[in-house]
């Protein structure tokens, strides 16, 4: 099935990082135009104005125009911050039609909430992206309202292939998507940290413990994406009986590094369903 985006109207309420990658990512890819994509935000004229001057799209947080904009799209992705979300919601819900698709990257934030704050039962789609979307290698856990259809669900799905990967889940499933990818570079990003502090403790320049650092993640993590096989299996390979790599493993098992990172893991997500909790309710 071809996407239905050509023609429609695209109205982004926020106009952050993730905004600007799925823009990005749909004129890269020749989904969409720059004259079907329209950025609103409260205040900050200066990054409308950037990305108007950088993608040609149409921008603006002049009420008026703003209310046209959301009135016309037919589709509205809801990209403001978390804390914001309840008021945007409430301020939208009188121009929102029924018709239009709803999409949200606002993590913790549940379609039952969004159905409640606007007053109404649009089809919703609900994101997870992580910022390795804004250079197209993004992550994303997507679920549906009951009232998205096909067609709207395809729409959804080319959105979000225009800036990486993209998993269907239930909606139970969004806030462990949150903690396994949409937290997950962070946890890379400390490891990677902590490696190069590693090989400069042990005489390494900034510059070799980075670059050494930074081509093994790469390294290991196509060699899990190429050859399909299980990491697990690709460790023992790489692990000698008494040799160097051994003696690493069983220091981080002695800290318990499994245990930790998995408890972290679902710690994140814990905290997305309290956050989602919270909006709406205050």
């Amino acid at each position: 099935m071809k996407s239905s985006i050509a023609g429609q109207q695209i109205c982004f309420y926020g106009a952050g990082s993730i905004a600007e990658a799925i823009v990005r990512g749909l004129l890269d890819k020749n989904i969409a135009a720059p004259e079907q994509m329209t950025l609103l935000n409260r205040q900050n004229q200066a990054r409308l104005h950037e990305l108007e001057a950088r993608y040609h799209v149409k921008t603006t947080n002049e009420p008026a125009a703003k209310e046209q904009t959301l009135r016309e799209a037919s589709i509205i992705v809801l990209a403001m911050k978390p804390k914001d979300a309840a008021e945007a919601l409430m301020e939208i819900r009188p121009l929102v039609n029924p018709q239009q698709l709803i999409i949200s990257v606002i993590a913790g934030l549940s379609i039952g909430t969004m159905q409640e704050l606007l007053e109404s039962h649009n089809p919703i789609v609900r994101t997870m992206p992580n910022t390795s979307s804004t250079i197209g290698l993004g992550a994303t856990g997507m679920c549906f309202s009951a009232s998205v259809n096909a067609i709207q669900q395809q729409i959804a799905l080319n959105m979000f292939e225009a800036i990486g990967v993209v998993s269907i889940v239930e909606e139970k499933q969004m806030d462990i998507v949150t903690g396994v990818s949409g937290s997950g570079p962070a946890y890379v990003y400390y490891l990677i940290e902590s490696m190069i502090e590693a090989g400069i403790q042990g005489g390494l320049s900034t510059e070799q413990a980075r670059n050494l650092t930074i081509q093994t993640l790469i390294g290991a993590a196509h060699m899990v994406q190429s050859t399909g096989e299980d990491p697990a299996e690709l460790r023992r390979k790489v692990t000698s009986p008494g040799g160097t790599t051994q003696a690493a493993i069983e220091t981080l098992q002695s800290f318990h590094f499994t245990e930790a990172l998995i408890t972290a893991i679902h710690r994140a997500a814990d905290r997305a369903g309290e956050m989602g909790a919270l909006i709406g309710r205050k």
